[in-house]
């Protein structure tokens, strides 16, 4: 028998751990969760190192698993291993999953893909309409759509994203959620096949530039200059630094934030489509900061 791969995706921000903190809370199952980083879900059992993937036991049986080999080794180590009821891999903030999608349907001949449950961050698509191409993957692909942080926005707000959403994909469920609140029963036992061909051959043309410096930005300037980021630019990440600190800064679609690390220079990455060519334009910008 195969075992059932449910992909979560969305936004930074979007509520991924929150829903995965939800759904372990909730569930009786054998669960196995991949993530990119062990990250809030706070475990104090020891690491269990494999060849491609550490793991961490939670209660109940379930573990949680951070890659350090390729994708499809380490399903079959966790198979192998664990023999999960179920696999649930969330995606990073700015994964498109159809490459996950074409991986577990074409390459992993002992994994089905159950459902793909995208989170949709209510509260940003009212602050920040604009959606990426990202984003718009990220819903187009969804079987179950979490319109999440509801309680943030009026109803009039949440019928106008619904629209939205409905526009780019009529055929996925819709729920509005509240901190990711859901029956779990809703979430599993979706077994959609995917039709993805229509993604399989799409040339994706996301580019990146990076801008290296040992200045000290004003933290004011700093944040004008990214609030004003062409809309080419979905995503920024990297150090900056500022006169009272050095910082790791995280940007995604209009929305960014600092955190203090210890780090010596200016070093950020610019991730766009198309950005190749506004490129000198931001160089020039940050350079007069």
């Amino acid at each position: 028998m195969k075992t059932p791969i449910t992909i979560i995706t969305g936004y930074l921000g979007s509520g991924k751990t929150t829903l995965l903190k939800h759904i372990l809370k909730e569930t009786k199952d054998k669960l196995a969760i991949i993530m990119n980083e062990f990250g809030e879900i706070a475990i104090d059992s020891k690491i269990i190192k494999g060849k491609n993937v550490n793991m961490k036991e939670l209660a109940g049986g379930c573990v949680c698993c951070s890659l350090t080999g390729e994708f499809e080794a380490a399903i079959n180590e966790i198979i192998q291993k664990i023999k999960p009821d179920s696999i649930i891999v969330e995606t990073t903030g700015v994964a498109e999953p159809d490459a996950i999608i074409v991986d577990i349907e074409e390459n992993i001949s002992n994994v089905s893909l159950d459902g793909i449950v995208t989170i949709v961050d209510a509260d940003a698509m009212i602050r920040y309409p604009t959606l990426g191409h990202t984003g718009v993957m990220q819903i187009e692909m969804a079987d179950i759509i979490l319109l999440n942080k509801t309680d943030l926005i009026n109803n009039k707000q949440i019928k106008e994203i619904e629209s939205k959403i409905k526009k780019i994909n009529d055929k996925a469920l819709i729920f509005k959620t509240e901190n990711c609140k859901i029956d779990i029963g809703y979430l599993f036992g979706v077994n959609t096949k995917k039709i993805i061909k229509k993604h399989n051959h799409h040339e994706i043309k996301v580019g990146h530039f990076v801008y290296s410096s040992n200045k000290i930005f004003g933290r004011n300037k700093f944040e004008d200059f990214i609030s004003k980021l062409p809309k080419e630019v979905y995503r920024a990440k990297g150090f900056v630094k500022f006169k009272d600190s050095s910082y790791l800064f995280n940007y995604v679609a209009g929305r960014y934030g600092f955190e203090k690390f210890k780090h010596n220079k200016n070093e950020l990455v610019f991730i766009g489509e198309g950005i190749n060519k506004i490129k000198y334009k931001i160089l020039k910008e940050i350079e007069k900061l």
